[in-house]
């Protein structure tokens, strides 16, 4: 556990900068680009205000994320990982991932209806398919936590 404990400090760091960062993404960045967007192509610009939401939702569903992982490790330097808050924590996580995907899924499906080159959509189904299997994987991390949980209530009652 010694080891674990010593990664907990450098992670919270990336945590903040990556937060940081995607805020920075969510207020300027991203608008500004859709924003350029729509004066270069003015025959696109309908897309500004959608294309702009859509990427701020996703930055949401990112910090989500960030702030649960954030709440994980807390719970992993008390020492109380397993137990029922982390599985709210996970949760969390798992419902960002389920609302990020179902949305990158509207807009596979409404690219795909409307692409005329086939590369868009196979690049959006890769990352259909990989933010699926993330989303996967953290339903079985999930389960395995909940099993780690109860072992531990149930040696703690031994104990």
């Amino acid at each position: 556990m010694l080891t674990e404990h010593r990664a907990v400090g450098p992670l919270r760091v990336f945590l903040v900068l990556l937060f940081g960062i995607l805020v920075m993404f969510q207020t300027l960045s991203l608008p500004g680009q859709f924003a350029h967007m729509a004066k270069e192509s003015p025959d696109q610009a309908y897309l500004r205000w959608p294309m702009t939401a859509v990427t701020v939702f996703w930055v949401l569903c990112i910090q989500v994320v960030i702030v649960s992982t954030w709440k994980l490790l807390t719970l992993v330097k008390r020492d109380r990982i397993f137990s029922d808050a982390a599985l709210a924590w996970v949760d969390a996580i798992v419902w960002a991932i389920v609302a990020a995907w179902v949305v990158l899924l509207g807009v596979f499906l409404y690219i795909g209806v409307n692409a005329s080159d086939p590369g868009l959509p196979v690049l959006l189904f890769l990352m259909l398919v990989g933010v699926a299997v993330l989303g996967l994987l953290m339903v079985v991390m999930r389960a395995l936590l909940r099993q780690a949980t109860t072992l531990r209530t149930d040696m703690e009652a031994v104990i």
